[in-house]
């Protein structure tokens, strides 16, 4: 063992010295700022029975963002590109197939090989519509390959080779839970490149309002990198009565990464020095399919997003105890170490996903951008094999631990500060895994 003597044992000491006065200075400001008393104050609010359990399209739900949408301007928060509104309004779309005919060079398609892709009640396209062909070629992921065709942003005529002929109609699965988009995607079933073609393609078009709530800490040297601090609001509202309470109140899940996302906000915008622009998202839709998220995250160029710290149920104490919390995906970045090293000098610890069996980490809302290479990460306590209220009627405030979140939520505060003053980047999740 090395012997640290004379000068050396003197900036040791100095080192441990600065970092505890750190440490001790950041809790001195954090504690005033995120504390058990706004934890409850929050949860009271977003976990009532006057929202009814906050469920998607409801006008709860809207009661619930106004009330985000209020902390987040409290706190000084900008709008993200100076909207003037933190609610990121968009449209999920629900096209009901009616019917599609095509001819290709001179011959009839059969209705079953074209799927439109679309959010447009009609679409009358040929040659000269502008369209770009593509092919899927037999060996190639077929729904791999689709996928990023539809993420293009361009209007394309697909041919799929007819080696896909037995799943070709699970294409369709595209329409579910589309946004309002200008462009289209067609699919045909065919080996051949059309020459000439025509398609007449019909649905009925049904719009569902939702809106995400965003606001905006800008960043000073590296504005255009960004740290993503997340949690859905939305639960799953009123249903089948359990000892005559039929409210799903979603205290956990995910009142408490909501309340997460707006005590970072006020507690980041109070000491302010952030180099990287900090975005903190309230997502909607999450129960239903994840939506909000993926609309959000569409908003931005993958590549600038250097990393998401995505917060879902933090309100009970880990399977370790209180002081603990679990990271999604943990051995795919670097983002764990670096916010554990951040911690060095406290009590509290951050431990790789102990429920690696139930696929968490493409479960909530960080699985998008994770799936574009993203450091996009969930950080949560719930013990997903024994978690006694997720998704009943029981999940209501009197079952929190309003001091242990307060200090889960102080964690990732301290923990992330290396990565918003730009000191530390996490490595990128390998999307090769994914193909």
């Amino acid at each position: 063992m090395k012997i640290i003597t004379g000068h050396y044992m003197k900036k040791f000491i100095l080192s441990g010295l600065l970092l505890a006065t750190t440490l001790f200075v950041f809790a001195q400001d954090i504690n005033k700022i995120i504390n058990a008393n706004e934890v409850e104050r929050m949860e009271k609010f977003l976990s009532s029975d006057e929202l009814r359990g906050r469920k998607t399209f409801s006008p709860e739900i809207e009661k619930a963002a106004g009330f985000i949408a209020d902390e987040f301007k409290k706190a000084g928060l900008q709008t993200w590109e100076n909207s003037g509104s933190y609610l990121q309004r968009f449209s999920m779309v629900q096209p009901k197939f009616i019917s599609a005919s095509g001819v290709m060079d001179g011959t009839a398609l059969d209705e079953k090989k074209i799927i439109a892709v679309t959010t447009q009640p009609e679409l009358n396209v040929n040659e000269k519509s502008g369209y770009e062909f593509a092919q899927i070629k037999e060996g190639d992921n077929l729904f791999s390959k689709a996928r990023e065709y539809m993420r293009s942003n361009k209007n394309l005529l697909i041919g799929v080779d007819e080696s896909f002929a037995s799943s070709f109609s699970r294409l369709t699965g595209f329409k579910r839970g589309m946004f309002k988009t200008p462009y289209s995607v067609i699919f045909i079933l065919t080996n051949n490149q059309p020459s000439n073609y025509s398609f007449t393609i019909k649905h009925e078009i049904k719009e569902e309002p939702l809106e995400n709530v965003v606001g905006v800490l800008p960043g000073k040297s590296k504005k255009d990198e960004y740290v993503i601090f997340s949690g859905h609001y939305d639960h799953i509202g009123v249903g089948k009565a359990v000892n005559g309470d039929s409210i799903y109140n979603g205290a956990n899940d995910d009142a408490a990464g909501t309340t997460a996302v707006i005590m970072l906000a006020k507690y980041f915008k109070s000491i302010g020095g952030n180099e990287r622009t900090i975005v903190f998202a309230a997502f909607t839709a999450e129960e239903i399919g994840g939506y909000g998220s993926q609309y959000f995250s569409r908003q931005y160029d993958p590549a600038k997003v250097v990393a998401m710290f995505n917060i879902e149920m933090i309100g009970t104490d880990s399977k370790w105890g209180n002081n603990s919390a679990y990271i999604t995906g943990y051995e795919k970045t670097d983002m764990g170490k670096i916010m554990q090293q951040n911690l060095q000098g406290t009590d509290f610890t951050f431990y790789p996903d102990p429920y690696t069996n139930q696929n968490l980490f493409y479960r909530s809302d960080n699985a998008t951008l994770a799936r574009l290479g993203v450091p996009a990460h969930t950080i949560s306590t719930s013990k997903m094999d024994n978690e006694p209220n997720y998704h009943k009627v029981s999940d209501q405030i009197e079952t929190l631990d309003m001091d242990n979140m307060a200090q889960i939520i102080k964690a990732i505060a301290l923990s992330s500060r290396s990565i918003i003053s730009g000191k530390d980047t996490p490595s990128r999740v390998n999307t090769d895994d994914l193909k």
